[in-house]
């Protein structure tokens, strides 16, 4: 289970706490049910800016030669600006951005819309997270394979 002091910064939640009828409205509007982890995240601390905000890549990115930034993790909720179904969520950046519709954008990164962090639900079973470089050419990269999995692989910047 991730621990919500160790994963944000100090500030708080972007949203009221979550409840089982919101969940069901946000994943009933995307369209995909969401990893638990990232739920059971949620239901304790709604969203903020990661404590670790760099995720190592397997290869270089438009942000750096080994790793992404990683700022904000979406509420899951919509009444906050950076939250699934919010005015900066997931469908903002297929409809205003172009990026490719391979399942949720969770994540925002310091590129200001240049590349985003998604769970990918392209395959069956749980999403991967991947990065989305739309420098790039939206070429997308696998940093996880869960949710959870991809929290505890946060570094701090200068660690990576």
């Amino acid at each position: 289970m991730l621990d919500p002091v160790t994963v944000f910064d100090g500030s708080g939640p972007l949203e009221a706490p979550l409840t089982d009828e919101v969940l069901r409205t946000v994943e009933a509007q995307l369209g995909h049910r969401l990893p638990a982890a990232y739920v059971d995240l949620a239901r304790r601390h709604n969203g903020g800016s990661f404590a670790r905000y760099a995720h190592p890549a397997p290869s270089r990115t438009s942000w750096a030669a080994d790793h992404v930034g990683v700022c904000t993790l979406a509420a899951i909720g919509r009444t906050a600006q950076i939250s699934l179904c919010g005015e900066f969520g997931s469908a903002f950046w297929t409809a205003e951005w172009r990026y490719p519709e391979i399942g949720v954008y969770i994540a925002d990164c310091p590129s200001a819309g240049h590349d985003m962090i998604a769970l990918d639900y392209r395959s069956p079973g749980e999403p991967a997270v991947v990065h989305v470089d739309q420098e790039w050419d939206y070429r997308i990269t696998v940093l996880a394979p869960n949710f959870e999995t991809f929290v505890s692989g946060l570094v701090d910047e200068s660690d990576d």
